[in-house]
């Protein structure tokens, strides 16, 4: 009788096991199974999209390391026949890059303190406070953040013209300090967010302790809004280093250029390049583009950006999650 009932046991469970423990054997291995699977795509999403970030950078990368001749040869495509560091030299040299890096230093480094005072001032105001004509500096300041400055660039230069401003950094700096600038309004609503998020008990108690509204703003509020501080001091220097369109509008003395307006000027040169072609006069077209020395000089333009990130990851990751810009 024992032994028959075992045989049935074992005819509907071949396994030994019972069936509970069966199916929770099953289960787990179609949960691993399932994770694997969705690790797997996760993975190769993010690899997809990180090459499609990282080609012009590596094609860069590639590029400024060859000669003239490799960049001619169809067959070398990413892999130089040999490391050619001289386009770097030659790029450093015609850029003229310890001057127009403290050009572009000044612009970005000024135009990032301005703007984070100006704009932290700003968000703050709209943030905590209720003032007669709220709806529509609101109103304008979405305006500046949606309107192009290509559209008003003429009344811009003609206003910085009649100031006496033009071929100085004044156009590119003043205007941060007041809230706008490269990007302003987007700074200003990111500090609104984050001082609506912090609790309004630590005001009370600095007016109950004393302090006024500008003391409490430098003393507490600040402090407080260090992640949101580091966020637009970083985009803030990233957008000025970048960019080249308000500087080709103000700047016309080559000395003033900053780095990404003397990049410009290496797209031609008067020199015998790598291809063993000399210049045949001053025209513009007649010389072969140095494509390789471009590509350096390139690097070279963006290298200082690519340290500040790398220093500050980490601390940009941080503050980024914390002022909600990652949409939490």
């Amino acid at each position: 009788m024992k032994e028959s009932r075992y045989m049935l046991h074992y005819r509907r469970n071949p396994s030994g096991w019972p069936g509970s423990a069966s199916g929770f054997v099953r289960s787990s291995g179609a949960r691993k199974l399932q994770h694997a699977a969705g690790a797997a795509i996760h993975y190769v999403t993010i690899s997809s999209l990180s090459f499609v970030f990282l080609y012009p950078m590596l094609y860069m990368v590639s590029q400024s390391f060859m000669t003239g001749q490799d960049v001619a040869d169809a067959l070398v495509q990413w892999i130089p026949k040999s490391l050619n560091f001289e386009n770097f030299a030659f790029a450093f040299k015609t850029l003229n890059y310890m001057r127009h890096f403290a050009n572009s230093a000044i612009v970005s480094l000024g135009g990032a303190v301005f703007q984070l005072i100006g704009c932290a001032i700003a968000g703050y105001g709209f943030a905590r406070y209720r003032f007669p004509g709220y709806t529509l500096l609101m109103i304008m300041l979405l305006f500046t953040f949606l309107v192009p400055p290509q559209s008003i660039v003429v009344p811009l230069f003609l206003l910085f013209s009649d100031l006496k401003m033009t071929n100085t950094y004044l156009p590119m700096l003043v205007p941060n300090l007041f809230g706008h600038g490269l990007r302003g309004a987007l700074f200003v609503l990111v500090y609104m967010q984050f001082f609506r998020g912090l609790p309004h008990q630590m005001e009370e108690a600095a007016k109950i302790d004393g302090a006024g509204p500008l003391r409490t703003f430098v003393s507490i509020m600040m402090p407080m809004a260090k992640p949101a501080v580091l966020v637009v001091f970083l985009f803030s220097i990233v957008w000025h280093w970048n960019d080249s369109f308000f500087p080709n509008l103000y700047l016309n003395k080559g000395d003033s250029y900053t780095l990404n307006q003397k990049l410009g000027t290496m797209v031609v040169t008067k020199e015998k390049d790598d291809t063993g072609i000399s210049d045949p006069g001053d025209a513009i077209g007649q010389l072969p583009t140095n494509h390789e020395k471009l590509m350096a000089g390139s690097f070279l333009a963006i290298l200082p950006i690519l340290l500040l990130y790398l220093f500050t990851q980490r601390y940009f990751v941080e503050s980024v999650e914390r002022t909600g810009i990652a949409g939490e």
